[in-house]
């Protein structure tokens, strides 16, 4: 595998005396997350790594298991690879790793805002939470976020690479960034069979208090109305009362792949169409599909269907998702009454 694929495996990476790369999986409490990791360790152990499945939030005492079992091979680590610089857990971990070679690897949209973050120096906060007061957990965590933060600076006794497919505008002096074009993908899965029709990508937008439920609904149903999509691929993330709602009200095939929609899409079958929302997928499916001839389609989202207590920063984080992505189709805000 080329080394720049290799440098893409999801989660941890622990580069040891015994092992080139070890793949830790701080385990998630939400089904349909830890289905694809299941998944998604499957097809990382076919590839010759070797995987270590933590039950990091099984439990008030999974964390102290897990940080004990860590320790060690943190601290005598070369290389760091992790997948969420926004998680809790991956902050405090790094305050025990010495690795002189960190390396973020993530192709969803929060990475367009990590590296803008790390650029202005500011506290690392997600997107969607951004222009929010702290709360307790924040002001308790914040000394712990701070050292993280610090060592995602590059320095002269540290490398930092961010290793995405996602489009970086503002790089900090020193960090290194290379592009995931997702040739594993490609050469891995598929060609994909290509339907007449059009299939929906779902978004977790109405879950992280975003955009507003009953607006979402309208939009889902009136794009798919207008574009004849057949099957909705839920996001992992999106509750199952949604889900049933849209599907009775919609019509739409729900769909929960038990892998990332990027690998499902180059298996086929796969519609012509993906009409999405702007979201990771926007981004991935192009380089995922190029060459199928498939059309990424993205619908804005619009000003009237966030909700009240939406971040400021929603809107501008949003179109400029849409404003970077390539090779897709934009269509119009769905005028909703």
């Amino acid at each position: 595998m080329p080394p720049q694929v290799r440098r893409a495996v999801v989660g941890a990476g622990l580069s040891g005396e015994d092992a080139a790369l070890t793949v830790v999986v701080l385990a998630p409490t939400d089904p349909m997350t830890r289905g694809q990791l299941r998944r998604m360790a499957d097809l990382a152990r076919d590839e010759g790594y070797r995987v270590r499945w933590e039950e990091a939030r099984g439990g008030t005492t999974a964390p102290f298991h897990t940080i004990g079992g860590l320790a060690g091979p943190l601290r005598r680590a070369d290389r760091i690879v992790m997948g969420d610089p926004f998680s809790r857990y991956v902050q405090l971990l790094l305050t025990i790793t010495r690795a002189r070679d960190l390396v973020v690897v993530d192709d969803g949209t929060a990475t367009m805002e990590f590296v803008a973050q790390l650029a202005r120096g500011e506290r690392l906060v997600r997107w969607h939470r951004k222009g929010g007061r702290p709360g307790p957990r924040d002001l308790l965590f914040a000394p712990v976020s701070s050292s993280a933060r610090r060592r995602l600076t590059p320095s002269g006794r540290r490398r930092v690479e961010v290793f995405s497919s996602m489009p970086v505008t503002e790089t900090p002096e020193g960090v290194e960034v290379t592009a995931n074009d997702f040739a594993w993908t490609r050469a891995r899965f598929g060609p994909p069979r290509i339907t007449r029709g059009a299939d929906m990508v779902g978004t977790s937008l109405v879950e992280t208090g975003v955009v507003d439920g009953d607006r979402y609904l309208e939009a889902v149903r009136d794009l798919a109305k207008a574009h004849g999509a057949t099957r909705y691929f839920a996001h992992r993330r999106e509750n199952a009362a949604k889900l049933h709602r849209l599907a009775a009200e919609t019509g739409l095939e729900i769909v929960r792949p038990d892998l990332p929609l990027e690998l499902i899409a180059r298996r086929g079958p796969i519609g012509r169409t993906i009409l999405s929302f702007p979201s990771t997928v926007v981004h991935t499916l192009p380089l995922a599909l190029a060459g199928t001839g498939v059309r990424v389609a993205v619908c804005d989202i619009d000003p009237r269907w966030l909700t009240e207590t939406a971040s400021p920063r929603a809107q501008g984080f949003l179109s400029g998702v849409t404003d970077t992505a390539r090779d897709v189709h934009r269509l119009a805000a769905v005028a909703l009454a």
